[in-house]
C-alpha cells in the first residue's frame, strides 16, 4: 500500500499536478482547499490575475462535482449529503490547469456531450454572446444555474475545454472535465 502511494505521487508529479483530492467534497472544504491553492500560487509567484482565474475555475469544478455527482456520501444519512467526486490542479507547459472528475448517471451523458462539444467549437465572441442569451432564458429544471458553469469556463479557458466520458456500467460513467489557464 505505501508503494502505491509513492507511485501515485510520482504519477502526479508527472503530469504536473501540485493538488489532487478525492472524495467527498463539501462547500467548507472547497473554501479550505481554495485558500491553500491562492497561497501556494502566491509563493509561486503566480500573478494575482491567473491566481483569480484559477480559484474561479475550481470553484466552478468543485460546485458542479457537489451538485452533480451520481455519487453521494453518506447516501440517505440524516447528515447533508456530500457528493463525491476528483479535482485537481496542476502546471504544465506554462499554463496552469484544473481538472475534475466525477460519477454521472447515464441518462445525462448524451446531453453532456452535446453542450460540451458545441462549446468547444465557439470562438470567444460566440461564448460571449452564448452566455448573455443563456443567462436572458429562465433556468432549467436539471440545472442549478441555467448550465451556465460549463459555459463561464469555456470562456475563462485559454484553449478549448477538455471532457471525456467512460462507461462504468449500465447506470453510471465517469465524466471529467479540464480546463486551461
Amino acid at each position: 500500500m505505501l508503494s502505491n502511494l509513492h507511485e501515485l505521487k510520482m504519477m502526479l508529479n508527472q503530469q504536473g499536478l501540485f493538488f489532487c483530492f478525492g472524495g467527498p467534497i463539501s462547500q467548507e472544504l472547497m473554501v479550505g482547499i481554495g485558500d491553500t491553492l491562492r497561497n501556494k500560487m502566491k509563493f509561486d509567484d503566480a500573478d494575482s490575475s491567473t491566481i483569480v482565474k484559477v480559484f474561479s475555475m475550481f470553484v466552478e469544478q468543485s460546485q458542479n462535482i457537489i451538485h452533480y455527482s451520481a455519487e453521494k456520501t453518506p447516501p440517505g444519512a440524516e447528515k447533508a449529503e456530500m457528493s463525491s467526486g476528483i479535482i485537481g490542479v496542476g502546471y504544465d507547459n506554462d499554463y496552469y490547469y484544473v481538472s475534475c472528475g466525477n460519477i454521472v448517471y447515464n441518462e445525462v451523458v448524451d446531453s453532456l456531450r452535446e453542450q460540451l462539444s458545441k462549446l468547444q467549437l465557439m470562438s470567444r465572441d460566440e461564448l460571449k454572446r452564448y452566455y448573455k442569451e443563456r443567462r436572458k432564458n429562465d433556468t432549467p429544471e436539471t440545472s442549478k444555474g441555467a448550465g451556465l458553469g460549463f459555459i463561464e469556463l469555456a470562456r475563462k479557458s485559454v484553449k478549448p475545454i477538455e471532457f471525456d466520458v467512460q462507461e462504468i456500467d449500465e447506470e453510471f460513467s465517469f465524466f471529467s472535465l479540464k480546463t486551461t489557464i
